[in-house]
């Protein structure tokens, strides 16, 4: 095997490259900033007091990075991979959990020693201030939806709950930034402090707004999708055809995902990651999904001509990441949909194997194209049915290895349900398959 050149790999190597290095720079440089205003600021009337101030500064930087992560901008989406982005934004918002109880704890253990006053009593006190009640409020909302983010409680939410309480969070900005206004001290040492304060802000939300809002507004406006057929693929699962104007200015690639609303069928703020079950041709856009949530399970009843609002494509799960000119496909169950579009890519070549990992023959869906596309490709194709356990591992990392044995010289492309994805990156790892070959995606989404 020999490793791939290609003109656009090499353009998406480099700007990983520099969306890592320009997060970390983001992040290393307004840390160090933050930490020379505390300094700079002089400390509160006593230790607990200083405490709880750096907290505040560091809790409301996090913040900022928060909207950061989430706000889909094209440098740190294409650079990284939403799936990798959405990691790093569940573990800010757990930093941001533990900081939103510290802070307030040690400001309000502060002032209490200060006033030689109970926690209660001082924590009552400052409460009664409409500022520092707005904080609490922010709090409040940060804690609820932490907890609701816990993965017993989130198993126990449908996707469109879940989304719908993290909206919440859009409640904690205002309400965070009205109470910095009012309460932030450190950063106005002087117009300097301000200007950057302010300025870092700014920039936040307003690549919240832009990545969030403001493009995707304007991207449906341009394109003006409607769904152009409905096609069932057996029980619970449907494919949705959805065309539009230029289409091919998107620059979706195959592997890569949408955000999708259908206004006239359903609330606004109902919204689905589904992946692009076909390679984009420029003319259409085709996603395929099975029946889980309430979202999924009413696309069959779509009517055609239903207007289509959709944001992205996101996602680097695209053979522009690849680095080998052999390709492994590993796909589980509705999983499929990326790795089924992959496989129509011409770029894919013809070195490729696929493997597909369902309960039945019955259960595999799309599996007519799949077999099609293998035979046109010259791909080598496996359905690899039956429930696992005992004799029936295909993951595991000798029966990996057997089905395919030429496993490290290919970048290793896996979709499916967490614990198979899971599993099969670890075998992946055992086998010794560079970092660099292996792309997996869960398709979890920041809301």
């Amino acid at each position: 095997m020999i490793a791939v050149t290609h003109p656009q790999v090499i353009a998406v190597r480099r700007s990983a490259r520099v969306a890592h290095v320009a997060l970390w720079a983001f992040l290393l440089v307004n840390l160090a900033v933050v930490q020379a205003m505390y300094v700079l600021a002089g400390p509160a009337h006593n230790l607990a007091g200083s405490i709880g101030r750096l907290l505040g500064l560091y809790l409301a930087f996090v913040m900022a990075l928060q909207l950061l992560l989430v706000a889909r901008l094209p440098i740190l989406d294409r650079g990284i991979g939403m799936d990798r982005l959405t990691t790093w934004h569940r573990w800010t918002g757990f930093a941001i959990f533990w900081l939103v109880l510290l802070h307030p704890a040690f400001v309000v253990l502060g002032f209490a020693r200060q006033d030689r006053a109970s926690y209660a009593r001082t924590f009552l006190s400052l409460a009664g201030q409409l500022p520092v009640l707005l904080g609490v409020l922010a709090a409040g909302l940060i804690v609820l939806v932490v907890a609701l983010s816990v993965r017993a409680a989130r198993r126990r939410l449908s996707y469109e709950a879940w989304h719908a309480v993290h909206l919440l969070l859009y409640a904690v900005v205002v309400l965070g930034v009205i109470h910095q206004v009012y309460e932030g001290t450190a950063f106005k040492i002087n117009i300097w402090t301000q200007a950057y304060w302010w300025g870092l802000w700014a920039f936040a939300l307003g690549a919240l707004l832009a990545g969030r809002l403001i493009v995707p507004l304007a991207r449906n406006a341009r394109h003006r999708m409607r769904v152009a057929a409905v096609v069932p693929e057996s029980g619970d699962v449907v494919s949705v055809h959805v065309t539009g104007r230029h289409l091919e200015r998107l620059q979706a690639a195959a592997g890569q995902f949408f955000l999708w609303r259908f206004p006239e069928h359903q609330s606004w703020w109902q919204v689905n990651p589904f992946s692009l079950s076909a390679a984009p041709n420029g003319r259409s856009l085709r996603l395929t999904a099975k029946a889980i949530g309430t979202t999924s399970a009413g696309l069959r009843d779509l009517p055609i001509g239903t207007r289509v609002y959709a944001e992205g494509p996101y996602g680097a799960f695209t053979l522009a990441q690849r680095s080998r000119s052999g390709v492994l496909l590993i796909a589980g169950g509705i999983g499929v949909t990326p790795i089924r579009a992959l496989l129509e890519d011409p770029a894919i070549g013809s070195d490729v194997v696929v493997l597909y990992r369902v309960r039945s023959t019955g259960d595999a869906v799309l599996l007519g194209e799949l077999r099609n596309l293998a035979r046109v490709r010259g791909a080598r194709l496996h359905v690899l049915t039956g429930r696992t356990g005992g004799g029936n591992q295909p993951f595991q990392p000798e029966n990996l290895a057997a089905l395919v044995p030429d496993v490290t010289d290919r970048d290793a492309y896996v979709c499916g349900p967490a614990p198979l994805t899971r599993a099969v990156v670890a075998s992946l790892r055992s086998l010794r398959v560079p970092s660099r070959q292996i792309h997996a995606e869960l398709f979890r989404l920041a809301a």
